[in-house]
C-alpha cells in the first residue's frame, strides 16, 4: 500500500482559535491521534471512535479546515484508491501572555 498527497486547502489561513476549538471536541482529538501515524479512511475512523460516520465526517472537515489534517489519495495493491485523511502536525504549543493567545504548530513530515 502506498500513500499519494493531494492538496484540499489552498488557504493559509489557520486562525489559533479555530484549531484550539477543534480540539477541544474529544472526537477530533481521536481523529488526529490515529491519523498521525499515517493515513486512514473515514471507515476506518469511525471505527475508531464512538461516533457516527456523520460526526466523523464533521470532525474531518473541522480538522481540514483548522489546516490540522489534509486529504490523500491511498491507492491498494489491486489498483484500487480511496481517499484517506492524515494529520498535518506532530506538536501544538499555546503560549498566554498580556498581548493574548498564540499557538505555535510544528509540521508534521
Amino acid at each position: 500500500m502506498s500513500t499519494q498527497a493531494t492538496e484540499t486547502r489552498a488557504e493559509s489561513d489557520s486562525n489559533p482559535s479555530v484549531q484550539l476549538n477543534v480540539l477541544g471536541d474529544d472526537c477530533a482529538r481521536t481523529i488526529l491521534v490515529a491519523t498521525s501515524d499515517g493515513p486512514k479512511t473515514a471507515k476506518e475512523l469511525t471505527a475508531r471512535t464512538d461516533s457516527s460516520s456523520a460526526t466523523v465526517y464533521r470532525r474531518i472537515n473541522n480538522l481540514l479546515e483548522s489546516e490540522l489534517l489534509e486529504e490523500c489519495v491511498r491507492f491498494e495493491e489491486n489498483g484500487s484508491h480511496t481517499t484517506a485523511y492524515r494529520a498535518t502536525v506532530e506538536g501544538l504549543r499555546v503560549r498566554i501572555d498580556s498581548s493574548g493567545i498564540d499557538v505555535s504548530l510544528s509540521k508534521a513530515e
